[in-house]
Formats: C-alpha cells, structure tokens, sequence
C-alpha cells in the first residue's frame, strides 16, 4: 500500500501541540521558562502510537513564509535499509503532511509512521518549506533522537520506550529511586576513552563486547592479562564525545538525492565514516549519537555499554559523557538558523546563550543525551559560555548557564537522578597570562552543589612533563593541588595533554633519562610510574588517565574532514611523527599504508616532507597553489606525487586516516609492559582502599621537595587517614640519582619511629625490596604505609 494510504494527519493532536505552546507563551513565569516547557515537545516523538513533531523555525518568520507552504517531510524507503553497508541505491516514498504554527513553532501530528528500534529502521523525516519560485528547502532536526546518516541528513523517527524497556541496568536506576531525585558523587577515578581507537573494532558495539569479556573472567575468578589489567581498577568510564560531528567540507555527502518526484526520490546512502576526535560538533544532533560509533546504526549501542558499566561485577562502573556546548564547528551553519549563532570564535561559531529559546533547546539536548544512561557530565570548555554585556561593552562569562546544566533532572527507568558534574574551566584563558592567572576554581566556587568539579591545573592543556624542570616550575600549581584539590580532576594523561605534548619541538630540553628514543620519552612521560603515585596518592582529588596513554598508543589531532584547511592542520600535527613514529613502526605492512601508496614508502621520505610543509605553509601563508610549486622545486627532489593542490589535500586526507589507524589502541596490546600494567592497577586498587586520599592535605599532612635541590626533584608526603593510617610516599620526578639513602632516615617531620612498611614500589625496584638504603633514580617511587597507634 502506497506511503500516502497507511499514514493520516491528525489535527486534534497537532492543534493541542499548538495550544499547549500558546499557554506556555501566555501564562509562564519568565520567557526562558516557557521556551524549556516548549523544547520538551520538540523533536519526534512518540506519543500513544503517534508520531508528535515540533520545530524551532523563526527563520521562516524572517522570510514571511506563510503556513500553506511548510510541511513535514515523510521519507519511507521502499525496499530495507541496511545500516551496516557501506553504499546503497534506495528509493523513497515520499509524502508532505500539513503543519500548524503558533509564533515560531510548527507542530504536526501523524498516525501510520512506522518508529525505528534495534530491530527496524524507521522512517525518516525533515521541516520542508517551498518559497515563491517553487523551490523546497529542508529544515533538519536539531533534538532527533536517531541520525542514521550524520546531521546534515534527515532524522530518523525512533522509538525510545522500547530503546529503554529491556535495558539491563534497570535494577541498578530502580535501586535509586527515592522521594527527591538521586545525586551522584564524585567516582573514585575515571579511565578516559576515545571510542574510534580504543578497540579494533572502534565502535560503542565493540567497546560493549570488550567490557562483557572483561566482566565475564572477573566474574569466574580468572587471571588478568595486562590488556585486561588496563581497563580495571577504574570507578568510572568517561568517554570523549560521542556526538554527531563535521562532515567531509568537500563531500561526498552521506545522503545525496538524486530523481525526485512528487511521491519519490531516489537516494544514494552512504555510511558515515568520518575520523574525529570528538570535538568538532555542529550542535545539531546533540541528542542522540554519532553513527559512526554505531556499528549497527543504532543508538541502542549506548544504551547497551551503560548496562555493561553499570552491571559489572563486584562494583559498577560509572559513565560519564563529554558534551560539548560551548562552540560550534562553522559546519554548523549548514544545519542549525541563524538564530542559534551570535558570532564567529577560534573554533567557529559562538552560540547565542541570551536567545531564551536558543538556551532552553540546548538544555533540553542535554537532557536527552544524559537520558541515555549517564551517571556523570564533563562540560567541555566551559569557559567559552559567554554572552556579550552591551552596556559594559565586554563578555561575561555565563555562570547561570552552566548552573542551569547541573541543576537538570535526568529519568532513566523511573528514577529521577542528578548526575555529577565536572567543568573544564580555565578562564581567563585564552588570554596569555591565563596559566598563571587561572584559579581553575570559577566554576566550583560559583555552583550551589557542593561536588562539582574542575579539570585542575595539570589536567588542563599544555602540560610537558618530558621536558626538565617541568616539576619544580609546576611546584607552585602542586602546592594548591594539596590545598585545594579536592574537587579537582587529578593526573597529566588526557586527550588534550598527549595532543599538545606531540606537538613539542624536539629540540627543547628533553629529559633523556626517560627513555632512549623520543617514543619511549614521550610514552614514559605520561604512563610515567612516579606520576601515577603522586596523582593517585599524594593528591588530593579524583585521578583520571587517558587509554592511549596507559596503554603507551599513539595520539593526536585527528579529523579527516577538512578540505579548505586540512593541509594546514596536517603542517601542524607534523613535529608528531618525531614523537610517535620510528622506522620500525612505519615499515609495518599494516601502517601509514596510504601515505606509502602516494609514494612514502619510508619514514625517512615523509619524514623529509614534513620538514619542508610547515615551514612552506608559514611562508607563503598558506597559499596552496604556491607551496606545491615549491615542493616540486626541491632538490634533490621529494618523495610521493607530483605535488597540486589536490595532491597535497590527497597527502592531508592520507596522513590523517593513517593516523587515527595508527593510534588504535589493538595496535600497542600485545607490547605492554606487564610490571608497568600490574603496577598501575595495584595503585589505583590502592587509592580504592582508601577514599579518605580524596580529601584535601590536614593540618598534620606534609608535602614538599627534597632541599636542596642537587640536581633533582624529589617530592615527599606524609598524609593521615581517618583511622590513623599513615602514608608515605618519596617520589623522584627528574634529575640526578638520589644517592643510597634511607628514605625513612630522611629529616621529614612525622615519620620518625618504626611499624612502617613498604606497600607501593615502582617497577624498577623491584619486589625484593622492604625496606632500607637505597638508590632512587627518576621515575622511580616509593609508598610506605604505617597503622595508627
């Protein structure tokens, strides 16, 4: 039966859509507080077996479009679609339902729609308009809650009851329900991970699987390899955003019509498989799922990994979704009105935080987002939430905003909860003094929830804990880590850390007793031993690492999209081929296999390449055509193509999806050092045991550095348990030997007296060591514990 027969437009409804928003507009306390009771009804939604719709359109308001040309947009493919192929040919029925308005909303109704599920894909829809001249433009859904082919395609309608129904933690939300809505604290730690890279796989479905084996021999008592040992141990899972992200500048587009009719068209499907680290968001879509962490299209994967987190044994894990609202990708444009923007910044665009509608939508995509499941929200950059003063003529930062993200109510399986917060906040920043004139405590200061956090001053970008002195010049940071860290993220592994440290010259003064090469510098710097003691017990705060990091994989700025400035990134991110590839990784006949096919058939000859590109793109500033005549100049000449324009894009594309090939965390697997992984996983088991270490330094707690100095940074901390419990910890950051000495016959107050034991030693140690004269060399520590009296 044709589309147009089995679905039916039901006034009544869309009328009482439209009524409830005329109430909302009429009787509210406040703007704001009609415009967040109105998001509620955006989106499609089911309702009793109805399909509801309800857009956001004042840019047709703008351009005097009267209500007979909007109408929804009902595609339904004619034959299955297969999420899972990589291209399909797949024609669309396609009807046009009427719409209602009230102000700057449109409303319909619609019986017959056939939702999606995990098992079903359901039928898509967009906002169409037509202007005078006979010519149709789409508006997409901003709050879907399933985008099968990216934003820039119209959503899929999905059936989020039944998405919810089965889910496997269920016990565990019921197990929360009270008479006011549930607060989650603060985890003990977090285990940071970027999907794309973090299993072979690199899908939310593969992730899934991972955590399943893993909760599967923790459950039957068996042996942990150190694979194994590298997701364990850890409270919580935070991972970097899961949104949907920038598509390819240049195409091609993952939804592309072709042969429209009246009643059809025929569109040319293609799986989305964009590389990106997370953060280059349209805003759009930021309620549902990227799809290319969907190994079956479905947003239910998420759903999935929550249950798996949340039902593991012995203790579950929290989730913790990084979300992105403070910028938008100039990508943006193309999928959101103008309304929603108030400006161009560093990454784009600036959202309009004082439009009240703008604000209370963003809000409601946070609500669904968080709605899938997540026990924790990082904010990222929150810094960059401002709004323009016109009466002082400056930006102030929007304080009530962020307020208002904390204070939302979250329901998942009947339970209403509040999710824990962390801000990453370094304001001033991006004015130059901004590391030393950030507090990193704007937001904990300002919030009415005692537990919000902050990334803290070594968490925060541009941390080089490879380069000598880096922990005597960040002693001073330290010193307020042991004051007032407690509501501080803890710990120098992070996505943004690892970025900028490959992106550090060479040539700067590289603690060399860190390793023999530069990769072994760089992976050592920051699965650093001596580190993970002072973060996880000399510090105060919550310790989060990094996957890449721990497993020693590689890491970078990898987006594949661009095409107008991809090359320039590349010129970049090129220092980081010093940093993280050697020869003998490059040869591996399953890496950089598609620069090797534009003629890089050693590291050696990209590696000379890149010596010339940035400097040629800094010189020219960035002219294309005239660094590929430069290029082709050189002698003796250079390796790979003949260089053009779309030569030197085709290198950028190459480079990039290598890279985030390379950086796959499989890759390192099988080259972890067990004593390495043991160890880190008896630390943070450490930190479990006793959640007191959180808290800030007492009155009776010591931390300092060995003086003097003689040519090392040594630290001490002598901390003080509820019980009574003393822990000591001597750690060796950098420097010279700290020649056969006694650690316990330093002259450090409070450690005098004997019932001392070793608990912690670094790997280079050794087990045999108890205690007594020793020879503390870099990266190497110690940790003693002695009851209480």
């Amino acid at each position: 039966m044709p589309l147009k027969d089995t679905i039916s437009f039901i006034e009544q409804a869309a009328h009482a859509e439209v009524a409830a928003t005329h109430k909302a507009l009429t009787t509210a306390e406040s703007t704001f507080e009609a415009e967040r009771d109105i998001a509620r009804r955006l989106g499609g939604r089911l309702v009793d077996g109805m399909a509801v719709f309800g857009f956001w359109t004042p840019e047709l308001l703008d351009a005097r479009v009267p209500t007979s040309d909007i109408f929804l947009e009902v595609l339904r493919p004619v034959d299955p679609i297969d999420l899972t192929r990589s291209h399909q040919e797949v024609n669309f029925e396609l009807v046009y339902v009427p719409v209602l308005r009230e102000d700057a909303y449109c409303f319909t109704a619609v019986e017959g729609l056939r939702p999606g599920s995990a098992e079903v894909v359901g039928d898509f829809y967009a906002l169409t308009w037509r202007d005078a001249e006979d010519k149709w433009h789409r508006i997409l859904d901003p709050l879907a809650a399933s985008l099968p082919f990216g934003a820039m395609a119209p959503a899929e309608l999905y059936d989020l009851e039944a998405m919810h129904a089965h889910r496997e933690d269920r016990a565990y939300f019921e197990a929360l329900k009270g008479a006011e809505p549930h607060k989650f604290g603060p985890p003990e730690n977090i285990l940071q991970i970027h999907v794309p890279t973090a299993t072979a796989g690199g899908t939310l479905a593969s992730l899934t699987r991972h955590y399943q084996r893993l909760a599967e021999r923790v459950a039957r008592g068996l042996p942990m390899e150190p694979a194994d040992q590298l997701f364990l141990g850890y409270d919580a899972v935070q991972l970097l955003p899961v949104e949907p992200t920038t598509v390819y500048e240049a195409g091609p587009d993952f939804w592309q019509e072709s042969d429209p009719t009246s009643d059809s068209v025929s569109v040319s499907l293609l799986r989305p498989d964009t590389t990106n680290w997370g953060y280059d968001v349209v805003i759009s879509g930021m309620a549902t799922v990227n799809p290319v962490l969907l190994e079956t299209g479905r947003p239910d994967e998420l759903v999935e990994l929550a249950a798996t987190l949340h039902t593991f044994p012995s203790k579950p894990k929290a989730l913790i979704f990084d979300v992105v609202f403070g910028h938008s990708d100039n990508q943006g444009l193309n999928a959101l009105n103008g309304h929603y923007f108030a400006g161009p910044n560093m990454y784009g665009q600036n959202l309009d935080y004082q439009n009240t509608a703008v604000r209370a939508i963003l809000l409601e995509m946070q609500r669904r987002k968080v709605n899938f499941g997540a026990d924790g929200v990082r904010v990222d950059g929150a810094q960059d939430f401002k709004w323009w003063d016109a009466a002082a003529q400056e930006l102030r930062h929007d304080d009530e905003y962020l307020q208002s993200m904390a204070d939302i109510v979250q329901e998942v399986a009947g339970t209403d909860y509040r999710p824990w917060f962390i801000f990453e906040d370094g304001r001033p920043w991006p004015e130059e003094d901004w590391e030393l004139s950030s507090s990193y405590r704007s937001v904990i200061e300002s919030q009415r929830d005692d537990d919000v956090f902050q990334w803290g001053p070594l968490t925060f970008a541009h941390n080089t804990p490879f380069l000598y002195t880096f922990w005597l010049s960040k002693y001073w940071r330290i010193r307020e880590m042991v004051t007032v860290g407690e509501n501080w993220i803890s710990g120098t592994s992070n996505h943004d850390t690892l970025r900028r440290g490959t992106q550090v010259s060479p040539k700067l003064n590289i603690n060399t007793r860190l390793g023999r090469t530069r990769m072994e510098i760089l992976d050592k710097a920051y699965d650093n031993p001596a580190v993970h003691v002072l973060t996880y017990v000399t510090m105060p705060g919550v310790p989060m690492d990094f996957l890449n990091a721990m497993a020693r994989a590689s890491w970078g700025f990898i987006r594949n999209q661009d095409d107008r400035y991809g090359v320039k990134v590349v010129a970049e991110e090129a220092i980081s081929l010093k940093w993280q590839v050697d020869e003998y990784s490059y040869s591996m006949p399953g890496s950089f296999r598609r620069l090797k096919a534009l003629g890089y058939e050693t590291r050696e000859e990209l590696a000379r390449f890149l010596e010339f590109l940035p400097a040629l793109v800094e010189v020219t500033e960035y002219d294309l055509e005239e660094i590929a005549r430069l290029l082709n100049a050189s002698e003796p000449a250079l390796a790979g193509p003949d260089f053009s324009v779309e030569t030197l894009k085709q290198i950028a594309r190459a480079w990039m999806d290598d890279m985030h090939d390379y950086c796959n965390v499989s890759n390192s697997l099988s080259s972890l050092d067990a004593e390495q992984a043991a160890f880190c996983l008896e630390v943070r088991d450490f930190r479990s045991a006793r959640p007191w270490l959180r808290q800030n330094y007492g009155p009776k707690d010591q931390f300092d550095y060995l003086h003097p100095i003689n040519g090392r940074t040594v630290f001490t901390s002598l901390r003080h348990g509820p019980s009574g419990e003393q822990v000591f910890t001597i750690s060796h950051m950098e420097g010279k030997p700290l020649e056969e000495t006694d650690p316990l016959d330093l002259p450090l107050p409070g450690i005098d007296g004997g019932g001392w034991r070793v608990a912690l030693r670094t790997p280079s140690i050794g087990p045999d060591y108890t205690g007594g004269p020793i020879t503390l060399r870099d990266s190497m520590s110690l940790v003693y514990v002695r009851e209480g009296g």
